[in-house]
């Protein structure tokens, strides 16, 4: 089984009025020549079939003169074969709404629906090793009447009942996990609790050791207050909340360290004595791996029963249609699919389960 290579990778292809066409046409052109990204980013790299209609493929191709040859397939199995030769496209039901590059219309989302639940269903039946999701247009998708919040709670109401999502956003230099998301401030001491800590940090524990080969994941866990509090002078969260649920994990036999104040628990040497670190609130997690590699961050979602990764980006309706788009973050979240997929068939790759 070491061997064994795993399935392609499917790939949604996002909004169509945004970027996402484009960056997958230049995704299969970065993975199929020479003079690319794709060497720097490793081995791991696995082919992918785009799901959706092949006609917005080929209208962005033709739009952005890029030189891409396309084969709509009908067995996503069929993708490996077609890859080195053509992007393989895997066509879903399409009701043939005017893509307009820049413009996102309610028109196109049960297209962008369908290509997420065709990506999904593919993956969990073997066919595909991994969902790599280009970016959504949320606005566009509530006026067709989706009810979700996101990307990542759609795909957990896709996992199943008990399914808990975890956001990891991550790139070569750090793995960060926000423990409350897009939430006012004020409201964060209120949602984060022991327990919360607790679960999210060991699904993030079990999935670095099945995802990402670590055997023993070293975790931080950051402060909310600044200075961690400081014993109680700036806040008391870290007595009250973050430092019980860290003696609980501790008590379990993680490796947890914390409370830590943010302000230096990312600079380089302080990072190189953890796998990952967990802030109790969004911007605490994302400026930093943000700042250290903008254009190359993933975002990862753990805790499901299949592997999810994405452009850490949004759908760049200002440049869409244009040819400017930059594909390092679609790339990066391709390549640690690929290495997920490669570590989940691996037999030294220890399993939580």
């Amino acid at each position: 089984m070491a061997n064994q290579q795993p399935h392609p990778l499917a790939m949604t292809i996002g909004d169509p009025g945004g970027i996402g066409p484009e960056l997958a046409l230049k995704a299969w052109l970065a993975q199929t020549t020479e003079h690319t990204a794709t060497s720097k980013q490793g081995s791991t790299m696995l082919p992918f079939c785009l799901i959706g209609p092949s006609r917005i493929l080929r209208q962005y191709a033709e739009l952005l003169d890029l030189p891409v040859p396309i084969v709509s397939i009908d067995d996503a199995a069929r993708a490996a074969d077609v890859f080195a030769r053509a992007l393989p496209v895997y066509e879903i039901a399409d009701n043939n709404a005017p893509v307009i590059p820049g413009v996102a219309s309610a028109a196109t989302a049960p297209m962008v629906i369908n290509s997420i639940e065709t990506a999904v269903n593919l993956t969990r039946q073997g066919i595909t090793s991994a969902v790599v999701t280009n970016p959504i247009q949320k606005s566009a998708l509530y006026q067709a009447g989706f009810s979700h919040p996101g990307h990542t709670e759609f795909l957990a109401e896709l996992a199943g009942p008990g399914t808990v999502p975890v956001m990891m956003l991550a790139n070569s230099k750090l793995r960060v996990v926000p423990m409350t998301i897009h939430i006012a401030l004020s409201q964060v001491p209120h949602d984060l609790t022991p327990d919360l800590i607790v679960t999210l940090s060991k699904i993030t524990a079990a999935a670095l050791t099945r995802d990402f080969g670590l055997p023993h994941p070293r975790l931080a866990i950051a402060g909310l207050n600044p200075h961690a509090g400081e014993d109680g002078a700036m806040g008391t969260e870290e007595q009250t909340i973050i430092a019980p649920a860290i003696a609980r994990l501790r008590a379990e036999g993680y490796d947890v360290t914390g409370p830590l104040p943010a302000d230096t628990m990312f600079h380089e040497e302080a990072r190189s004595t953890y796998d990952v670190a967990l802030c109790p609130y969004h911007d605490q997690a994302l400026i930093p791996v943000k700042t250290l590699d903008f254009h190359g961050g993933v975002n990862v979602t753990l805790g499901l029963p299949f592997i999810r990764t994405s452009p850490d980006h949004g759908t760049a309706l200002n440049i869409a249609g244009q040819g400017v788009a930059r594909i390092d973050s679609l790339l990066a979240a391709l390549n640690m699919a690929g290495q997920m997929a490669f570590n989940r068939l691996s037999p030294e790759t220890p399993s939580h389960e």
